[in-house]
């Protein structure tokens, strides 16, 4: 089961899981848009369904997992790829604007592994992969409560790694750069910023969203098995840069 599906990161991670055998769940609040992404994926051959809810409500959330352990019985990799974002500067932050950061980017996952491991350890083996982000690591001018939150989810992973790792359960994180999404489209357009991105990376490019699928396949996969607690940085060298 893969957050924040219909497109972007998410759904590309959720194709190629497909293409190396997975039965995909694909999730978001959109229905139409994730009915569209699942039809999408079942025309290309691929083992596909939906699951349409927001992972920040407590009801929906619980009620979705629960009908889908009840009819899979495990769900044996989960990703939690949902990330809210609100670029402000400290001062131009409402009061709870944290909190609301926090539900969607920490919480959230926290509680949809919660729901999906006791599955995980009855068959003693499963996969938890967060998608956190290279802010976690270095940070920048308006972003103070993303980058706080996804260092959180860093740390949770770790948690979460030494506490199941007696069950054969595996829980890693995957911290994407700069990728060319959708959601990202105004940012790719500025010139001013593919400048500095060009000096900022080893690559010095924009990332193709196919480009973090083959991270999520190793970590999900038995070449994986003893890698646990880790951090996966996909950025195109960002983080080795000067």
């Amino acid at each position: 089961m893969i957050t924040g599906s219909a497109a972007g990161l998410g759904k590309a991670m959720a194709i190629a899981l497909a293409q190396h055998g997975a039965q995909v769940i694909i999730n978001g609040r959109n229905e139409e848009r994730l009915l569209e992404s699942q039809a999408e994926l079942k025309d290309q051959g691929y083992n596909c369904e939906a699951s349409a809810f927001d992972i920040t409500d407590h009801v929906a959330r619980s009620d979705a997992i629960s009908h889908l352990l009840a009819r899979h019985g495990v769900i044996d990799i989960l990703i939690n790829n949902v990330g809210y974002r609100d670029r402000k500067t400290v001062e131009n932050f409402e009061l709870g604007a944290m909190a609301k950061m926090a539900d969607a980017n920490l919480s959230a996952p926290f509680e949809l592994s919660r729901l999906v491991l006791p599955a995980m350890v009855k068959q003693e083996h499963g996969r938890i992969i967060n998608i956190t982000s290279v802010v976690a690591q270095i940070s920048g001018h308006g972003d103070a409560t993303y980058t706080a939150v996804k260092a959180g989810l860093e740390s949770l992973t770790r948690a979460l790694a030494s506490e199941y790792g007696k069950h054969g359960i595996t829980v890693n994180n995957i911290s994407p750069g700069f990728f060319a999404t959708e959601p990202n489209r105004a940012m790719v357009d500025d010139k001013s910023l593919s400048k500095w991105l060009s000096s900022r990376s080893a690559l010095g490019r924009w990332g193709d969203p196919k480009e973090i699928a083959g991270a999520a396949v190793f970590l999900s996969s038995d070449a994986a098995s003893f890698i646990t607690g880790q951090t996966l940085c996909v950025d195109g060298g960002m983080l080795g840069q000067l």
